[in-house]
């Protein structure tokens, strides 16, 4: 089975290391993505230090900056401190041993004009090439945030796809905000999806309610994950620890990926 995450909670982690440990979780970091953390070396030595309870961090990820990021910028000042926030991020990642980092894709929602694309798609993978390279430790996974189709990201993850430390988080519950179909998000994106992300929503707002809770249709997204033979982790993005085993439990109890479905008496 594949490895399943969750986002800890530092002031509950006695819990939350004893959830990770019934269900064979890892854990993904919330803590670091926000700039006066990435500017403090103190309060990042405080904040790992909380962290160090739940053991080995090589198996864990964490959430890079996100907020703002622009790679792709045509004003030199915002594209080189998005690099800045970006290697920071990177940097942390190296210190802690984490397995992999996430990203956002920073485009404008919507915004299709071919040259944008093309700088977009063209920026970013000159950047995280060389990324890649200097942290060949950490994997990469860039995420659809805003992103009303899945072929922008594919088309970055295909001219990407020599660079073994990088791929595709495929945020199921982002696809769903923008009126395509679960088929066509994880059919396109499916030989590049290296990490996914799951929680909950009304299919208009991002509202990260626990697996279930929300009206996403769960069955179809195993359906599709499994039909395009997708193995890759699954952070269960819902923060705190009872929104955590409700997912959970409802994930076994309905066999949804990369849960196996209880065997009935």
């Amino acid at each position: 089975m594949s490895k399943l995450y969750l986002v800890p909670d530092r002031k509950d982690m006695e819990r939350m290391c004893a959830l990770a440990t019934e269900y064979g979780c890892a854990f993904e970091y919330n803590d670091f993505y926000i700039a006066k953390v990435m500017d403090d070396s103190e309060k990042q030595k405080k904040i790992i230090e909380d962290y160090k309870t739940s053991g080995n961090f090589s198996k864990d990820t964490m959430h890079g900056a996100f907020l703002d990021v622009t790679i792709h910028s045509d004003d030199p000042l915002i594209r080189d401190a998005s690099m800045l926030r970006i290697r920071q991020s990177m940097e942390i990642a190296k210190r802690m041993g984490l397995k992999g980092v996430v990203f956002h894709t920073g485009r404008l929602a919507g915004f299709r004009a071919a040259h944008y694309l093309n700088n977009w798609r063209d920026r970013n993978a000159a950047f995280f090439t060389e990324i890649a390279q200097q942290y060949p430790a950490q994997q990469i996974y860039m995420e659809n945030m805003f992103d009303e189709a899945p072929d922008i990201l594919a088309g970055l993850a295909e001219k990407m796809r020599d660079v073994k430390n990088f791929g595709v988080c495929l945020d199921y519950a982002h696809a769903m905000l923008f009126g395509r179909s679960g088929r066509e998000w994880i059919e396109t994106l499916a030989p590049y999806i290296r990490h996914i992300h799951i929680n909950d929503n009304d299919l208009q707002n991002d509202l990260h309610l626990a697996v279930g809770a929300g009206t996403l249709d769960w069955q179809e997204f195993d359906c599709l994950i499994r039909q395009n033979r997708v193995e890759a982790p699954v952070l269960i993005e819902v923060n705190g620890y009872e929104a955590q085993r409700e997912s959970l439990q409802y994930m076994k109890r309905h066999g949804i990926y990369p849960m196996e479905r209880e065997r009935e008496e």
